[in-house]
């Protein structure tokens, strides 16, 4: 399958769940832990090997680890590292593939701190900003020039706007094209502007995703998509290849995303539809993209 999206590149036989890839999700919040389920299930359905939650708010711990046992729990809620303006010890040294950070951590202060720190920081691998740690950032959006490994930026149009200093994006498609583009320049970020027919950016080349439907303007679907692509953006650094980099592994995602969206609709209707569905969906929607380019590379 050449020129247009393509499967996550397959495991070799003696693979061990390091090789699969490892991310970690700065994620949820008391009233929101439903954003980080989403993420870390997406994940795990797209491939990844481990995954690990950063918990800022206790309350997650009382929640998710019976819900999802599969994932490693991180308590960083009694750190005072962030009002010293410093990343959380406990984050510092990892050996993580990618991190994810942002749906439903909240617009506070110390999400705000978070963020910023991170970005600052001496991990260089993947980084996927997305939901509040773009409304954290969105009236200094030159932070995000600081980053130096490979930067992913995930907005709705609303998110878009703010970070362009804007208020609002025209959902004209020609339109649409162009701020992801200029996001993009700015920011020195793969750019995946969400919404229907996601446009994909890395400020040269633009692709606008095909699949997925109207079902899929549901609460946690963003989510959904952020996990997806968390787990293809690790195996970019486990599987490096000239054909599967970041820009490659955004694609993909957004691909995939669209096309477990479709099914679902097609078993359960648009209008009945969930973003769980969409994970529930993920595994068949991954075998039919691989046998479609031919089977896993």
């Amino acid at each position: 399958m050449t020129g247009g999206p393509r499967p996550a590149p397959a495991l070799p036989d003696y693979a061990h769940k390091g090789m699969a890839g490892r991310v970690l999700a700065c994620c949820g919040s008391e009233t929101m832990s439903g954003a980080a389920i989403l993420v870390l299930t997406a994940a795990q359905r797209a491939g990844a090997g481990l995954v690990t939650l950063a918990c800022f708010h206790r309350e997650l711990l009382n929640v998710l680890p019976a819900a999802i046992p599969e994932a490693v729990y991180l308590d960083i809620s009694r750190s005072r590292d962030l009002m010293a303006r410093r990343l959380p010890a406990q984050l510092s040294g990892r050996s993580d593939d990618v991190r994810v950070v942002g749906p439903g951590l909240g617009v506070s202060g110390r999400t705000n701190e978070l963020v910023r720190r991170l970005i600052c920081d001496d991990f260089t691998g993947p980084l996927l900003l997305d939901a509040d740690a773009l409304n954290v950032i969105g009236d200094a959006p030159e932070v995000l020039g600081q980053y130096e490994g490979p930067l992913v930026v995930t907005p709705h149009p609303g998110e878009a706007a703010r970070l362009l200093g804007c208020t609002s994006i025209s959902p004209d498609q020609s339109e649409r094209c162009d701020v992801a583009v200029e996001i993009a320049q700015r920011s020195g970020a793969v750019v995946c502007l969400k919404g229907a027919h996601t446009v994909i950016t890395d400020g040269n080349r633009v692709e606008v995703n095909e699949t997925g439907n109207p079902g899929m303007a549901t609460a946690g679907s963003g989510d959904v998509l952020a996990g997806i692509m968390a787990a293809y953006l690790a195996s970019t650094v486990q599987q490096p290849s000239d054909d599967w980099t970041t820009f490659d592994a955004v694609r993909s995602a957004a691909h995939v995303h669209g096309l477990a969206g479709d099914l679902a609709a097609a078993q359960l209707g648009r209008r009945g539809m969930i973003a769980s569905d969409i994970v529930r969906f993920l595994p068949e929607a991954q075998l039919r993209f691989e046998a479609e380019a031919g089977g896993a590379r």
